[in-house]
């Protein structure tokens, strides 16, 4: 590779042309444009202000290299950039990837205030929103094609239920986190103020404060974040947006389903969304997670939803200056009041004489300090069950609607029932997790006769947990045991041996829910449900709730396990074979997906993915989980979390109805042949490359694999053993983040080329791409997956491994599926179909290469004082390096695993 030196630099002119064409032909909004540039300079700013001129120079430098390698193939660009980063300093590289870290986290701002600015300008155009991903628009077409009465009755039994879990994917530091939301803030005022004016000036002087403690806050986290951590950091979310963000989206729905109707008589919008969490309960593979983490999780909850509604009945009661005069209060109104002011007399008479002839608010108030007190455990003053504050709020809005204040019954008030609806006093319903093997060795203990281990003793503390929250909290506070690696009947029936060991006959409500993961065990799964509906604690559950039954499938360890082509029609098989038992057997089925934020493990768009399941595998019920990065980019801002809610929302709604069920089972009949094609070859392609012998010390050489398991992501451990001997020893996720940091991002296409070519009929598969959502969402994922990798980026990486067979394998591949993808999308390049995501990936693409040219540097170094004699270490600086832009790749990305 030639030296940086001998190259000649470009002047100031040609770096203003290569970086405002590059700009030009990304097709950015003007006004994202401007954010990105004053964003963009704000940050040079600081770095010259930190690190000098030299320091932006250097960073300016390898800037306008990636940008004309990727603009210009040919050019010599590309080595030009590599030589770049070689001839940094450590010290240096680490600087110049930090500044590009910074500039990810202000580029991903501005695309999200983007998003913003575009739903907000769209919610005061009428008719702008897109008909088909709305509940307003779905529930009329259901309506057009069900009838009244059953379009009703399906959307009461709506359901969206994301569960939150703490898998190691977030590389970004909540410190990070907190700095870009105050940047947000800041951004949307200079969008409000004058230009030029003296409220924009102070806007970019306050983000300029801003940027300069993103630049300098530790990117990296000195420690693993506890579970208790991670607890917390999931609780803001719910602080900032799920709280007050959930009834604006009921409400909103309801104004576009009624119009002026909404918010003067009852709405027809149920609360339909509930928040689950894995963080704190999911113990599989996680020893950190213990029984009293568990009660300290539920407990963090609680407190935070009873603030939360400690606070809004507090603040709508202040509001309810209605007279009596006008509004009388009704007998259970009065009621209320009377039984209060028998417990707490001097606070009773407090609040009268603030609100003398005002009978509606002081009921609120006292509601508001019932709620503090059940915060409190003051079980004399407080609510034992939130259905009791339900009940009192109902009555309070059943008398404001009798005396007609019927704008205030159905407008605040009713924001508070949905409130208590959706969360009642424990926020999330906190699920536990734990594989299958660990009952069984538990149970074996036990039976034994024998002393039993801290294990085992441990997964009896944790049935007694639950039993605790659940008589603080009420059932839906915990109840769910999910079962990871079920592989039979009896993996489901031994949680219910085990809690009557742990208390007798004195056991909580257990929804046992099986987690079907492997190839294998997605195949016998219908077989294994018919079994376990006959034991008798499923059903006496069953019985209880109306025959309900969930189940869970994994996407990590199938698509590991067989490829992501084979995974994802085993998936679907699984799912059509479920149903169809479900619906036979007379039992309300609700799948809940594991999918992950990686295309690699079912990530991808939500409601595309819901319009392409089964038939009957949804019937209005979506469950998933939620994790890493997206939580915060789909929940994290108030206006994108009420879009995201209603668009799932209305693909859950919409993917029940006749004519998208027929889509869907028919387009799958049709092409069901192309379907065994592609299953059996991309099987055989993927297993020909992970089946190889070495391949997965090759795979833990050619990625920063070894090295991601030392960033301080999650609580989790990384892996299940010591080293990397087998695909078994690796979780799913360290599998997908470690592609995706070489840039080949294989766990998400590996196999796709291969199956189209062997299907061969370009016209076929058009027209499969066309009408069988299970392949069009296939395709369109791997687009996207493709649109993140780089070929000359990969090959670099790849050469680390001394194995030409494996990385032609790989580059072969990745050169077949590019092409049929390119093909069947149309167009001369990947997502040409999908213009915004198009141009979000390749805004990004030249500064990934910057970062990843950086971690290739870091990475040889690391390699090569692995193969120094023993006791001559691996160089910490080169370490810091290569962690440094594994955050950074992650944010610009958008992605870990």
């Amino acid at each position: 590779m030639t030296p940086a030196h001998e190259f000649s630099e470009p002047t100031n002119t040609e770096a203003i042309r290569v970086i405002g064409r590059f700009e030009a032909g990304q097709g950015i909004p003007d006004a994202m444009r401007s954010d990105v540039r004053m964003l963009g300079a704000l940050l040079g700013q600081v770095l010259r202000e930190a690190g000098g001129d030299d320091l932006f120079e250097d960073v300016e430098r390898l800037r306008l290299a990636t940008i004309q390698a990727y603009e210009e193939e040919n050019s010599g660009a590309f080595d030009r950039a590599a030589a770049i980063a070689e001839s940094f300093t450590v010290a240096r590289a680490d600087e110049v990837a930090r500044a590009f870290t910074c500039y990810f986290h202000l580029v991903n701002l501005a695309e999200e205030h983007q998003r913003v600015r575009v739903l907000r300008e769209r919610a005061g155009q009428p008719g702008r929103e897109d008909a088909a991903d709305t509940v307003a628009t779905a529930y009329a077409r259901l309506r057009s094609e069900v009838g009244d009465d059953e379009a009703r009755r399906r959307l009461d039994g709506l359901r969206f239920h994301p569960v939150f879990t703490a898998h190691p994917t977030e590389a970004r530091r909540r410190a990070v986190s907190s700095s870009i939301r105050r940047l947000s803030e800041l951004l949307t005022q200079h969008d409000a103020a004058s230009k030029g004016g003296a409220e924009a000036h102070r806007a970019r002087r306050r983000m300029l404060e801003e940027i300069d403690t993103l630049w300098r806050t530790a990117p990296l986290r000195a420690q693993k974040p506890s579970p208790t951590d991670e607890v917390r950091t999931v609780m803001g979310v719910f602080d900032e947006t799920l709280f007050t963000t959930v009834p604006h989206v009921y409400r909103r729905i309801d104004d576009a389903l009624r119009g002026e109707e909404s918010g003067a008589s009852a709405p027809v919008v149920p609360a339909f969304v509930r928040i689950g969490s894995w963080v704190g309960g999911d113990r599989d593979g996680n020893p950190f997670v213990t029984a009293s983490v568990t009660r300290e999780a539920s407990q963090i909850a609680a407190d935070h939803v009873l603030r939360g509604l400690e606070r809004a009945l507090d603040r709508i009661g202040r509001t309810l200056t209605l007279a009596s005069d006008d509004t009388p209060p009704s007998a259970g109104v009065t009621a209320i009041w009377d039984a209060f002011a028998a417990v707490e007399p001097d606070v009773a008479a407090e609040l009268a004489a603030r609100s003398p002839d005002e009978p509606h608010r002081r009921v609120l108030l006292v509601l508001a300090r019932r709620v503090a007190a059940t915060r409190r455990g003051d079980a004399e003053r407080g609510f034992t069950r939130p259905e009791e504050l339900l009940a009192d709020l109902r009555a309070v809005q059943s008398s404001l609607a009798e005396a007609g204040a019927k704008r205030h019954a159905f407008g605040g008030v009713q924001h508070l029932i949905w409130q208590v609806e959706t969360y009642g006093f424990h926020l999330t319903e906190l699920e536990v997790r734990q594989h299958s093997q660990v009952h069984a060795k538990a149970l074996a203990e036990l039976e034994a006769g024998e002393a039993i281990s801290a294990q085992t003793e441990e997964v009896l503390e944790l049935f007694r947990v639950i039993a605790e929250i659940q008589r603080d909290r009420g059932a839906r506070a915990a109840g769910r045991y999910v079962v990871s690696f079920t592989q039979s009947a009896s993996d489901l029936a031994n949680v219910h041996r085990l809690a009557r060991h742990a208390l007798g006959d004195d056991v909580p409500v257990l929804d046992v829910v099986p987690l079907f993961e492997t190839f294998a065990d997605l195949q016998a799964a219908p077989e294994i449900l018919a079994e376990v509906v006959t034991f008798p604690e499923f059903r006496e559950r069953m019985a209880a709730t109306g025959n309900k039954l969930e189940v869970m499938l994994g996407y990590s360890d199938s698509s590991k396990d067989v490829g992501p082509v084979a995974a994802n029609l085993a998936l679907y098989e699984a799912q059509e074979k479920i149903a169809r038992w479900a619906q036979e057997s007379g039992i309300e089925l609700t799948l809940f997906h594991g999918r992950g934020g990686a295309l690699g493990r079912g990530g991808g768009p939500a409601n595309s993915a819901i319009l392409a399941q089964p038939p009957h595998s949804v019937d209005g019920r979506f469950k998933l989980t939620e994790q890493g990065e997206v939580i915060f980019a789909r929940y994290g801002e108030p206006a994108i979390a009420m879009r995201h809610i209603d668009q799932v929302a209305a693909a859950t709604l919409l993917a029940s109805s006749p004519s998208e069920e027929e889509r869907t089972s028919s387009a799958a009949a049709r092409y069901a042949e192309v379907a065994s094609i592609m299953d059996a070859t991309s099987r055989e392609r993927f297993f020909s490359l992970v089946k190889a012998e070495g391949f997965a010390p090759w795979f833990a050489t050619v990625t920063p694999l070894e090295e991601i398991g030392l960033l301080a992501l999650g609580s989790r451990p990384a892996r299940r053993g010591l080293s990397v001997e087998s695909l078994e020893d690796l979780r799913a996720i360290p599998w997908v983040f470690a592609w995706t940091q070489a840039r080949i991002n294989l766990a998400g296409w590996f196999g796709l080329g291969t199956a189209l070519e062997a299907v061969g009929d370009a016209e076929l598969l058009t027209e499969a791409y066309r009408e069988w959502p299970l392949l069009r969402t296939m395709i369109d994922n791997v687009a996207m997956s493709l649109a993140k990798t780089d070929e000359r980026i990969a090959r670099q990486y790849l050469a680390l491994g001394d194995r030409d067979d494996l990385a032609a394998l790989v580059l072969d591949e990745l050169a077949l599926t590019r092409s049929w993808v390119i093909r069947l999308t149309g167009g001369e390049g990947l997502l040409e179909n999908k213009p915004v995501l198009q141009r979000a990936v390749q805004l990004r693409s030249p500064y990934v290469d910057a970062l990843s040219l950086l971690q290739l540097r870091a990475l040889r170094a690391l390699r090569s004082a692995a193969e120094q004699p023993e006791g001559s270490g691996a160089d910490a600086e080169q370490q810091r390096l290569l962690l440094l832009s594994v955050s950074g790749v992650a944010a610009g990305l958008q992605n870990t695993g």
